[in-house]
């Protein structure tokens, strides 16, 4: 399992708890320093079933100085190699389990369903 992570991040950081209380295998992954490729974020979104705009956090400042918010979402390529130049904009976190599967771990039941 491997949780993607901004150590900053409360979410981020009471995922690691719960996975810790659980004694879980994971391996962090502290995405602003080691950001993914837009291949890994196309698998990373194949595996969640959702689109690169589902996983966009349109909120943060830089979103808004590239004008995200007006983008059509018909170009997936575009918001795709936007989150891997932008990783700031990946949702977190983002856990992906040995099982295939993977989740926005921002619950508790969310993080929780990864150890099932």
């Amino acid at each position: 399992m491997e949780i993607w992570i901004n150590p900053d991040c409360s979410k981020c950081r009471s995922a690691l708890s719960i996975l810790d209380a659980e004694a879980a295998d994971y391996t962090v992954r502290r995405y602003l320093d080691d950001p993914p490729a837009a291949s890994e974020i196309r698998e990373v979104l194949a595996r969640l079933g959702l689109e690169p705009w589902d996983i966009t956090r349109t909120g943060e400042p830089r979103a808004a100085e590239l004008g995200i918010g007006t983008w059509p979402r018909d170009d997936r390529d575009r918001w795709i190699e936007a989150l891997a130049a932008n990783p700031v904009l990946i949702q977190r976190p983002i856990i992906t389990a040995d099982d295939g599967s993977a989740v926005i771990g921002r619950s508790e039941e969310a993080v929780r369903s990864t150890l099932l």
